[in-house]
């Protein structure tokens, strides 16, 4: 009876046990706790573009505001003062909001949406524009592409009644047409400054900053 040691067998679970611990060495083990593999995802919720999340766009806020100690940053101290609820770059992110739908509803002929943001007088110079449109048989075409600078020029508080001018530097796509051929401006992206002037009653409890005053910077 051969009863010679199996040398061959002892070399190979050497080697085998050699080869679990090289393999323990380089992939690790668990230790209970790391994170069970998630799926991919964007690392943001933005649409992609370029295979790049989409950044958000600065909110108004981040813009510069008065210097405190000038007019327009005492004036609106006093507001806040005044009303706890009011905050200067609230104000200001409102304002762009108000600018865009304002210059929007004009070019719609949108009354409805223009009454209760526009003083009186305001409104009947708007309205008088868009009558006169009418008439004409024109229609306006007007698409704000972005406002990339809108700042607090000047700001006065007299009793309760508060007023703040604003400048809007926006990118516009603006032009007139009749009878389907363009009469005025043209579909080319352009640069318009303009300076707008917001009223507001202070004790009053509708929150509109209504526009009373709209210029060409």
């Amino acid at each position: 009876m051969n009863t010679s040691f199996p040398v061959d067998l002892v070399l190979f679970g050497m080697i085998a046990a050699f080869l679990v611990l090289r393999l323990r060495s380089i992939l690790g083990r668990r230790t209970g706790f790391e994170r069970t593999a998630q799926p991919l995802r964007p690392a943001a919720d933005g649409p992609i573009i370029e295979a790049r999340p989409e950044q958000p766009a600065a909110p108004a806020t981040t813009r510069p505001l008065p210097d405190p100690g000038s007019p327009a940053g005492m004036a609106l101290a006093a507001m806040s003062a005044k009303d706890r609820n009011f905050s200067a770059g609230a104000f200001l992110d409102g304002a762009e909001k108000a600018f865009r739908i304002i210059v929007t509803a004009f070019a719609e002929t949108d009354r409805a949406r223009l009454r209760p943001l526009l003083g009186d007088d305001l409104y009947n110079a708007f309205d008088h524009a868009i009558a006169e449109r009418e008439r004409n048989g024109e229609r306006q075409h007007l698409e704000v592409r972005a406002v990339p600078a809108a700042s607090i020029e000047a700001a006065s508080l007299q009793g309760n009644h508060a007023s703040i001018t604003v400048k809007f530097v926006s990118d516009q796509v603006s032009y007139t047409t009749k009878d389907g051929h363009v009469t005025s401006g043209n579909e080319a992206v352009t640069e318009l400054t303009d300076i707008w002037t917001f009223e507001r009653d202070l004790n009053s409890r509708d929150p509109t900053w209504k526009l009373i005053a709209a210029r060409v910077g």
